[in-house]
């Protein structure tokens, strides 16, 4: 049955046609074959829907009927006015809740009223709704957006669950059975009280080698991510199927163009549609701006049109050495924009691990998270809306990837080119690597070593892992499912090969779930231009060259598209200067005066002391600490602390 309060929401969301187009984050909930009561249901709705309220704080919506049950949380973008959710269909069998942009919608809207769609609203909810309703499932594929979909379809009695292409919406689902629980975040789903709360090992496993847990598993045992680029749909009465994946970069060989100039007029045709999409807001928009190359290009796309656009930065204290609001000033004074910064000490970063381990329900040890929060909450003070430059690395070939690219080049004319062809691939040679399968050691050894940038996160072996858990871990090893990303991408440059592997896990698991979660800790809505898929599919099409490759002055350059791009629109310091991500001090403060802190929280009296031998955290810790600790040894250690403070957190 439905509620009389459920009953308003619906209304309220047909009685919206008179407004604005609606677009809005928030974080829906919901259930399939799950028998409750009225009451119960409304209650434990309502109790997920307050668990993830800061994900929309403006308004709520709930539907439920016999074993079905949707819940949403608002943040108001657009059409602020107006745009509730849940949104039915004129005879009430098809019921909507949504997370997300449809950036095409009003064309959408078009098409879809040419062949005889009635629209009650201008929201992008709605052009959800009929896009189904006249096309099914396979009508999204048109959708360009972020989106997680939740909508039931009483007349089949199916719920469908689906995601973003990229997955920069998350999309979490419990399955017990027949029993489906569904949200946007983990929390929600452990707040319905439909779900034991089990940790999987295999996912502490990971997270030990990943400093992320991987998809589709989490860190709590019967949940999954859906992901990215699937859509799971479930029968009323029947056990939970398998998600199917909907998209994929496309993989043919085709090229986008053929000449330099060509290809830098079509990338910035696209990236500047992206950005403009983006900007489209009833409230102010804003730019997180570090300062280098990728939130600079968003920075200069946004405001080429004359638009005052507000920039937001954040740096550390008494740390110099990393600190890039240089940068930033000078991409805000050349560009115009109204410049914020904030600036964080040791202090405020460690009294907020336990809130970020609460934010992120899964442990999460990319010490970048901690700014990221900050900056959102910077921004919160003047703006609803951010754009930031997510993606860019992963789809142009950012980071380090010159010096892979000139070792490849390298080890192609010495070896690879003696067995007649360019290296093309080495995904074939790369997977015997993996998978310790024999082939010639001296073959083996430079393909190990090539090997590395498919990668990002690699902190423990398999051997590392056996010796330091308590109890032995029956899981695949780690890298599994980098061979079978490599597998299904077959032969590609390697190049492609390596960035397609990152735009599986690294990219959404790390990048966009942090992005995620800190903006809407704050409750802000942030947007990733980079990851526009009509930009991603048009950079897969693009010569490698062009992304990685030597530039005029006949030096290894990564993201070379975008920095023909930048030419003439941002200061050449900008442009020519080395990335370095989003630097964060911590790792020479574990050696200073965070030493002893470290040293309390793993003590023995910690939880992670129940999952790992004494000898290995205490070997992890001391190294860690150790003034002239690797890079390595210090991401462990921060793996064991983010991991403690989670386990505190969740009572795990």
């Amino acid at each position: 049955m439905r509620a009389s309060a459920l009953d308003r929401t619906a209304v309220g969301s047909r009685l919206a046609g008179h407004q604005k187009a609606q677009t809005d984050m928030c974080g829906i909930v919901g259930w399939l074959n799950v028998d409750l009561s009225a009451d119960a249901a409304e209650r434990t709705l309502q109790r997920m829907c307050s668990s993830i309220e800061y994900r929309g704080p403006d308004d709520d919506g709930m539907f439920f009927d016999q074993s079905v049950g949707l819940g949403m949380r608002r943040l108001s973008i657009v059409d602020v006015a107006g745009g509730h959710q849940p949104i039915s269909s004129d005879d009430g069998a098809l019921q909507l809740v949504f997370n997300g942009e449809i950036y095409n919608h009003d064309e959408l809207r078009r098409r879809l009223a040419s062949r005889g769609a009635q629209f009650k609203t201008r929201s992008d909810t709605e052009v959800i709704l009929r896009t189904y309703e006249f096309e099914g499932l396979n009508g999204f594929k048109s959708f360009n957006g972020m989106f997680a979909i939740a909508l039931w379809d009483g007349r089949s009695r199916t719920l469908h669950l689906v995601r973003d292409r990229l997955g920069v919406k998350p999309l979490y689902y419990a399955v017990d059975g027949k029993k489906v629980v569904f949200a946007s975040e983990v929390k929600a789903i452990l707040a319905s009280q439909l779900v034991d709360r089990e940790v999987n090992t295999r996912a502490l496993w990971d997270f030990i080698t990943c400093r992320y847990v991987p998809a589709p598993e989490t860190i709590w045992l019967k949940v999954f991510k859906l992901k990215p680029g699937h859509w799971l749909s479930l029968k009323h009465g029947e056990s939970a199927s398998e998600p199917r994946r909907w998209w994929d970069v496309p993989t043919d060989s085709v090229s986008c163009c053929d000449k330099d100039e060509e290809a830098v007029d079509q990338f910035t045709s696209l990236f500047e549609n992206a950005v403009d999409l983006r900007m489209v807001a009833d409230v102010p928009v804003g730019i997180l701006l570090s300062g280098g190359l990728d939130s600079s290009a968003v920075a200069a796309a946004a405001a080429r049109k004359g638009a005052r656009v507000e920039t937001f930065s954040v740096a550390f204290e008494g740390a110099a050495e990393i600190d890039e609001r240089g940068y930033a000033r000078s991409v805000a004074a050349h560009l115009g924009t109204k410049h914020h910064e904030v600036v964080i000490g040791s202090r405020e970063f460690i009294e907020f691990l336990p809130r970020l381990t609460h934010l992120t329900d899964e442990p999460l040890a990319d010490l970048a998270s901690v700014p990221l929060f900050y900056v959102n909450k910077l921004a919160r003070q003047s703006v609803k809306v951010v754009l930031s430059g997510e993606g860019s690395d992963e789809i142009f070939g950012g980071y380090t990837f010159d010096r892979w690219v000139a070792q490849w080049d390298s080890a192609r004319e010495r070896r690879w080119g003696a067995h007649g062809g360019p290296l093309r691939s080495w995904s074939g040679r790369a997977l015997r690597a993996f998978s310790r399968t024999r082939i010639d050691p001296v073959v083996e050894t430079d393909l190990r070593r090539l090997s590395e940038p498919l990668v990002m996160t690699n902190l423990a072996s398999t051997a590392e892992k056996e010796r330091w858990f308590r109890q032995p871990v029956v899981a695949p090893d780690s890298l599994q499912r980098v061979r079978d990303d490599l597998s299904r991408i077959g032969e590609q440059d390697p190049l492609n090969q390596a960035l397609y592997v990152y735009c599986q896990d690294w990219l959404v698991e790390d990048l966009l779930m942090k992005a995620d979660r800190m903006s809407m800790a704050n409750s802000v809505e942030l947007r990733t231009p980079f990851l526009d898929y009509r930009l991603v599919e048009w950079a897969w099409r693009l010569a490698p060259r062009l992304k990685v490759g030597r530039d005029a002055a006949g030096r290894y350059a990564t993201k070379l598209i975008l920095r023909k791009y930048a030419q003439g629109r941002l200061p050449g310091s900008v442009i020519d200067r080395p990335k370095m991500g989003f630097p964060v001090p911590v790792y020479g403060w574990l050696s200073n005066q965070l030493s002893g802190w470290a040293s309390d929280v793993l003590g023995g009296d910690a939880r992670v002391r129940t999952w790992f031998r004494d000898e290995a955290i205490n070997e992890l810790l001391t190294e860690g600490i150790d003034p002239e600790a690797s890079t390595q040894a210090r991401h462990r250690l921060w793996n064991l602390l983010v991991l403690e403070h989670w386990m505190q957190s969740w009572k795990a």
